[in-house]
């Protein structure tokens, strides 16, 4: 059984850490993320403990992030139309997802 908990929390590392690099590549983009209002209703999420998955269903490009309940922060991420963004999810802790915003970039 150690062994098993030993490999799930090398699993939950190892996932964490490259969510964390893909993040960070994007904040390094030179855009700082601001969240100007609540996304249209054309824009869906699928939420989950571990993923975000905001969906773009507009006739036009979407500037999204998603908002939780805690403040946690998050880039923004364009969606072309029909396409699908992922971001983390709630967490196990006691977080929640709120919903999508749009975003509006300024210059750091």
């Amino acid at each position: 059984m150690k062994h098993i908990k030993r490999s799930i929390n090398r699993v939950v590392i190892a996932a964490s850490a490259a969510v964390l690099a893909c993040f960070t590549q994007v904040i390094g983009a030179g855009t700082v993320a601001v969240a100007a209002e609540a996304a249209p209703s054309c824009v869906q999420l699928s939420t989950s403990w571990r993923y975000t998955f905001v969906t773009n269903g507009c006739t036009s490009t979407q500037r999204v992030t998603v908002e939780y309940r805690d403040g946690t922060t998050v880039p923004c991420r364009e969606a072309e139309p029909g396409a699908t963004v992922t971001f983390p999810g709630y967490g196990t802790g006691d977080n929640e997802v709120l919903g999508a915003a749009l975003c509006s970039a300024v210059s750091p």
